[in-house]
């Protein structure tokens, strides 16, 4: 279903990792990997952490989101989009999803915005893109501030602008089922220096690394990164445009094998590129066939696939499906109708052709 590339690059930087990165060296591929990263954003400083989750949680933080505070999120996305939003007392606010990109809703938003509202959070969901620049004035004209979580999207290009470039801060995952992996991982990019300077000390118990050794500023968090890690991260960082090559080959093989069927993948307006961390599939109506259905039909001939993200009111962690769902009905249907198709890198031609026909198979039968 998931899983990575490894070649000899990432061995020969780890080992070197193990033998030599310690003492004066304990920080160098995680200093190395934070500086190639964040140019190749156009960002001006980067942090790397243990997750994405960590990343958000220390953004939050570090503008000093609490009790009373009201976060605009997309109904559908994975539930670290959102947690952190509620680790900082904040309460987060479910928008409906485009029925095309499956992201945050630009007129969702608008309706959702109240006195309370101090920002939104838009994720890329798998590699596709919500209209931000639209958001970004949105977020503008109210005093509001964004977070782009682009955990799902590296790689993806938007109106010429790589996907994590926008709003105050960006966040992205290295989780081991993404295009680039170092088994789990995330990485924290601004341009605000002001930001930047909160987070620092925030991300490892409240030192800087200019003051008094063991002088804490305040209580705060160990969100730090280690040398392995990143030794793994840097190699397949190094390797970005290869390994989105081939999430974009499973896309379009998946999207040319079953053209003439009605299912939407994501979504690739003329203004976006992208980099389909993993293939997302929705089936049309006139197949009257829930995901679960789906899902189980695949599963008796030997296709793996997983849900497409439930709509995050829905779920037992906040049970406010009674709330939202009239109010998010584009989210409620598309996630019921929706699958991720495997994406793991060793996929070979003939699984990909073994996939798509046997989603043929059971989109026809269903179909009559």
């Amino acid at each position: 279903m998931a899983g990575a590339d490894v070649g000899d690059l990432e061995i020969e930087y780890v080992v070197d990792a193990l033998k030599n990165g310690w003492y004066e060296d304990k920080y160098y591929y995680c200093e190395k990997l934070q500086q190639e990263f964040a140019d190749y954003h156009g960002r001006k400083y980067a942090l790397m952490t243990p997750n994405c989750t960590t990343s958000l949680h220390l953004v939050l933080a570090a503008l000093d989101i609490g009790p009373g505070d009201e976060i605009l999120v997309p109904e559908c996305t994975w539930i670290a989009s959102v947690s952190p939003v509620v680790q900082c007392g904040a309460t987060p606010i479910f928008c409906d999803i485009d029925p095309q990109s499956w992201c945050i809703s630009v007129e969702s938003i608008k309706a959702s915005i109240t006195s309370n509202t101090k920002g939104i959070i838009a994720v890329d969901l798998f590699g596709s893109m919500p209209e931000i620049n639209e958001i970004q004035k949105i977020c503008d004209d109210n005093g509001l501030f964004l977070i782009e979580d682009a955990a799902e999207a590296l790689g993806t290009i938007y109106n010429g602008q790589r996907a994590g470039s926008f709003g105050i801060a960006s966040t992205f995952s290295f989780h081991n089922t993404k295009t680039m992996t170092t088994g789990e991982g995330g990485m924290l990019l601004t341009d605000d220096v002001d930001l930047y300077e909160k987070c620092v000390p925030l991300r490892d118990h409240g030192r800087r690394p200019t003051t008094k050794p063991y002088f804490n500023e305040m209580v705060a968090y160990k969100y730090m990164p280690f040398n392995v890690q990143a030794a793994l991260g840097l190699a397949q960082f190094r390797r970005i445009e290869e390994l989105v090559k081939i999430q974009r080959h499973h896309y379009e093989f998946y999207r040319n094998e079953l053209s003439d069927l009605d299912v939407q993948f994501n979504h690739e307006p003329e203004n976006v590129f992208n980099s389909a961390w993993i293939t997302g599939m929705v089936v049309g109506q006139e197949y009257n066939l829930n995901k679960h259905e789906l899902m189980a039909a695949l599963s008796e001939i030997g296709v793996p696939s997983r849900p497409f993200f439930y709509p995050l009111s829905s779920i037992p962690a906040f049970e406010l499906e009674n709330v939202y769902n009239h109010k998010n009905n584009i989210a409620y249907d598309v996630s019921s109708r929706g699958i991720n198709l495997p994406g793991a890198a060793n996929l070979t031609d003939d699984q990909l052709k073994f996939i798509s026909d046997g989603i043929r198979k059971v989109l026809i039968k269903k179909g009559k």
